[in-house]
């Protein structure tokens, strides 16, 4: 290819005011978070070729990542070795598996794609992905102004349908009210979803004899909660949720097994079942040869790599090693959560860097999965580790 994968859109910016109070009527509401702009007004243009790559490989991948958990339910050899927290074992071994493809609705991949074209998985958010709003409400209408296919115009549609299956009763994020990004993020999808739901406060949220009582008593059996499933290892009533989930008192979306999908641990047991020619077709162990880093519980490597907590986010826990194996970089901003499950240890796969508005950035290209179909690029732009200080930047895809 002659033009870059991903480069910066020449045209002029926005009216900062106009376009900020625009995009939260869309449902994207924190333009900019105390009073730092999170949202920067540059739009990145993808080769639509490349795109095409892209869904490929997230289809590739979410079948190969499908089939292992497969592989993986009931051996608690294999929870153990991913990190899944014990309390959660008896609820997924006594929980029937979703449809194939189906295990998680609403998940978003998180790529490296390089200015030649190169596509490296990173990692796979496939329980309480953020973003929903900046894809599917902020980027169609950005990729617009600057004259670009926003493959995230069905994205509505998609979640709509996903949801139509799960049909949840209520929908709940911690701070539901006060937390800008998390609330606008429940209140999108609830939009988006077109069913009459309950919005809800998850600190407000309590169990009794295993059912779930929201804030004013009343029982709730459909939930779709921001709250990551290994937290009820750690959280005191997380005993007592996961008993209502597993004796079917609660039914919680995504299904509780997208833990499995979540953990970062599920990619070395990819890796290391591909390294033992188990389990894939001749078709995956190419997917996964091109589109996988090489990932271990340990740390194996001559060159130089990256170490994250298996249930770290938004940067929290990673670390950076150079060619000399001599520690980088790491990530302070974010939550180390490496105190409370295991490290995985991942070739390093640095991402692409792009000036954007006067001001050196790394890029990185997530790509959401609703009902099992690749839907939506999000673009974040910070420094070598994406952390909670990154922004949000639209991408767009070029005509042919």
């Amino acid at each position: 290819m002659t033009a870059p994968a991903l480069e910066a859109v020449r045209r002029e910016r926005l009216d900062r005011a106009e376009a900020t109070a625009r995009l939260a009527e869309l449902g994207f509401g924190w333009a900019d978070l105390e009073e730092e702009e999170y949202w920067l007004d540059e739009v990145v243009a993808m080769d639509a070729d490349v795109y095409e790559r892209l869904e490929r490989a997230a289809s590739s991948l979410w079948a190969i990542f499908d089939r292992t958990v497969r592989y993986m339910h009931g051996r608690r050899e294999l929870y153990a070795l991913t990190g899944i927290p014990p309390i959660l074992w008896n609820m997924l071994d006594g929980l029937e598996l979703p449809p194939p493809g189906q295990i998680s609705r609403y998940a978003r991949f998180d790529f490296a794609v390089s200015l030649d074209g190169g596509i490296k998985l990173l990692e796979l958010n496939a329980d309480t992905p953020t973003g929903y709003a900046e894809a599917a409400a902020a980027t169609p209408w950005l990729c617009r102004m600057a004259g670009l296919r926003s493959p995230n115009e069905a994205m509505a549609e998609r979640l709509a349908a996903a949801w139509s299956a799960e049909r949840p009763d209520a929908v709940a994020c911690a701070a539901y009210g006060s937390h800008a990004e998390d609330t606008g993020t429940v209140d999108l999808l609830a939009r988006h979803s077109g069913l009459e739901l309950r919005k809800l406060d998850l600190l407000d949220l309590s169990v009794d004899d295993g059912v779930v009582l929201d804030g004013d008593g009343a029982p709730i059996r459909r939930l779709f909660a921001l709250y990551p499933k290994e937290w009820m290892a750690l959280d005191d009533g997380g005993e007592a949720l996961a008993y209502a989930i597993e004796t079917g008192r609660l039914t919680l979306f995504n299904a509780p097994h997208a833990i499995l999908l979540q953990s970062k641990g599920l990619q070395a047991l990819v890796w290391g079942l591909y390294e033992l020619g188990m389990l894939y077709t001749d078709p995956e162990r190419e997917a996964i040869e091109s589109y996988l880093l090489p990932t271990y519980t340990k740390p194996l490597f001559d060159g130089s790599y990256v170490s994250k907590s298996m249930f770290g986010r938004e940067g929290g826990s990673v670390k950076l090693y150079g060619e000399g194996g001599g520690l980088e970089l790491e990530d302070k901003d974010g939550f180390d959560t490496s105190v409370f499950f295991p490290t995985v240890y991942q070739r390093r796969a640095d991402l692409p860097e792009l000036e954007l508005g006067g001001s050196s950035y790394r890029v990185l290209t997530g790509l959401f999965m609703l009902g099992g179909e690749p839907c939506g690029l999000l673009g974040r732009a910070g420094g070598l580790i994406t952390g909670n200080t990154s922004h949000f930047v639209p991408i767009g895809v070029k005509a042919k």
